[in-house]
């Protein structure tokens, strides 16, 4: 039995009236006279008497009454408790600043469509706060660069990638597949000052003679990819930085790689092995790019 026609037998007893009972259940009258016909049809027995001034119960009408307000009353407990369930577990996350927002953004909407997905408190961070955050308990997990030395056992790679120079789609070397860095000489540079490879692109660039103007020169890597994209001036980022209006091309002899995974503290180790629908969701997502 569909669970609107119960409502609507009861809504047409409390009111012994068709319309009425209709308005309540913000349906057109024909569509309820249809519902409690369907209803009738089911048990087998009619459930109202009719005529122009009133609408009244038969016996067997009367009967199914008490039952029906049983079944109302049971689902309505049933409501209340699943309410009352105890909410989803929180999940706190650092994420490294130099992460890709889209990315980020695609992983968490992937893991929020999943049923049984916890819900995420996430903090962006260096590395160094992320460190710091883990040792204080402050996070269950970081997802963030993986350095030598880290204990096996508290951490879990998920995926390398390569640092790449990238141009507006406009830009002279768009088309080009490899540069080397002496063609940049002319070009501004956009520094991301938290870059982890800044160093080593500096002093790669100055090998070669070469001393750019900065056209920005920012924490904020959004603000760094849309100003490439507008044709500010170029910049080195992880290959994870994509999106429309952008070039990526190898940097000839500029090899340096990262790794990014996972950093437990002991709690988050132990949801990690238990099951955890955000670590499950970071491994098959980002398995692709490995």
């Amino acid at each position: 039995m569909d669970w609107y026609l119960l409502r609507y037998f009861l809504a047409v007893a409390e009111l012994g009236n068709f319309s009425r009972a209709a308005g309540r259940m913000n349906v057109t009258q024909p569509t309820l006279s249809a519902g409690i016909a369907k209803l009738e049809a089911q048990l087998g027995h009619r459930l109202f008497d009719r005529d122009r001034r009133r609408v009244s119960l038969t016996q067997a009408g009367s009967r199914f009454l008490v039952h029906a307000q049983r079944i109302a009353s049971d689902y309505e407990v049933a409501l209340r408790d699943i309410s009352q369930a105890e909410p989803r577990r929180t999940l706190r996350v650092g994420v490294v600043s130099t992460f890709a927002t889209a990315r980020l953004e695609a992983v968490v909407a992937r893991h929020r469509a999943q049923p049984q997905a916890e819900e995420l408190e996430l903090l962006d961070g260096s590395e160094r706060e992320l460190k710091t955050w883990l040792d204080d308990e402050r996070i269950e997990l970081a997802l963030t660069l993986l350095r030598p030395g880290t204990p096996a056992p508290a951490q879990e790679r998920l995926y390398r990638e390569r640092y790449v120079l990238v141009v507006s789609a406009q830009h002279r070397l768009a088309q080009e597949r490899a540069v080397k860095g002496e063609e940049l000489a002319k070009d501004a540079m956009i520094i991301r000052r938290h870059c982890e490879v800044l160093a080593a692109t500096s002093q790669y660039f100055t090998q070669r003679g070469v001393r750019p103007s900065f056209g920005l020169k920012t924490t904020n890597d959004d603000k760094a990819m849309a100003l490439v994209r507008a044709g500010l001036g170029v910049t080195v980022v992880p290959q994870s930085f994509t999106g429309p209006g952008i070039c990526q091309i190898e940097l000839i002899d500029f090899d340096l790689q990262r790794e990014v995974g996972l950093v437990f503290s002991a709690k988050g180790r132990a949801l990690a092995e238990g099951g955890c629908v955000f670590v499950e969701t970071l491994r098959r997502e980002l398995a692709e790019v490995r």
